[in-house]
């Protein structure tokens, strides 16, 4: 497959889930449609980023920033719904959760109503002019060595990822959540190249998102502890949140031994650096 059909077609398909995803949080707010529509987006801008190592064009940053603003209004939102699809599988183990549950939920009303107002207010037809001109972009550069300057922008990404790997302290946990930003940024990437990487094994995309998803669930707990706090601190009723805070401190030490346990695993992810085997070429 040419590089440039790699590129151009790896763009049509992921704005082609955004808009899917923008339809759908349209029509309903649920947690899993503003889930899909946040990775959706995510990995427009992990695309954006790698196509800005390829041209130069002020229209990239700009319409990055579009998608990042999206993204970052849809924040809180996302919390507040995660954490109560979370609580409704542990409220009948942990009867405790009830109160902050309500306070979620009297939470997620506030923010539904000011989603629900700035996704339907959002114009993307000059986004689609811009994703057609990208595209035809894309299919006019110069093939030449292509392919390598795309490994050389996930290299770059890896690099950072590295970088943030180095000054993991699990004390604090705001250094895991830095690497996991990182590491985001990355694995969209992969994704991107995947079809053209020699010998991949056929399960490295799995153990990426499940490397990720480690990180994710130590800073849901981090979430969900701050949560708990802005609870406590609002709250005019007596309420005994001890128990709850227990439960959410058990529940991010467990997050944290397994992501330590693991991560090592990084090491398998990508070549450390440009003039490096890939992991999979050393086991050959």
């Amino acid at each position: 497959m040419k590089t440039q059909n790699l590129l151009s077609s790896s763009l049509t398909t992921r704005w082609g889930k955004y808009k899917a995803g923008l339809k759908t949080c349209r029509r309903e707010f649920s947690e899993e449609a503003v889930h899909d529509f946040r990775v959706a987006t995510r990995r427009m801008l992990s695309f954006l980023d790698m196509l800005r190592t390829l041209m130069q064009d002020p229209k990239i940053q700009k319409l990055r920033r579009a998608l990042k603003n999206q993204l970052d209004d849809l924040d809180d939102l996302r919390d507040a719904q995660v954490l109560l699809a979370d609580i409704s599988e542990a409220i009948r183990e942990t009867p405790a959760l009830q109160s902050f549950q309500e306070y979620l939920q009297h939470e997620e009303k506030k923010l539904l109503r000011a989603a629900r107002k700035e996704i339907k207010s959002l114009k993307i037809v000059s986004f689609s002019k811009r994703i057609g001109k990208l595209i035809q972009k894309i299919e006019e550069l110069e093939q030449a060595d292509l392919e390598g300057d795309l490994l050389s922008a996930i290299d770059e990404a890896f690099a950072v990822v590295n970088q943030r790997y180095a000054l993991i302290d699990p004390k604090e946990p705001a250094t895991i959540h830095r690497l996991r930003i990182a590491f985001k940024k990355f694995r969209y990437m992969v994704e991107v190249v995947y079809p053209i990487l020699q010998d991949i094994p056929a399960d490295h995309l799995k153990k990426l998102h499940d490397y990720q998803a480690a990180m994710g669930d130590i800073q849901d707990m981090e979430v969900a502890l701050q949560k708990l706090a802005d609870f406590d601190e609002q709250s005019t009723a007596p309420h005994d949140l001890e128990p709850v805070r227990l439960y959410y401190k058990k529940r991010h030490a467990l997050a944290l031994s397994r992501y330590i346990e693991d991560k090592g695993e990084l090491i398998n992810f990508w070549r450390t650096a440009p003039d490096q085997q890939f992991p999979q070429e050393k086991r050959t």
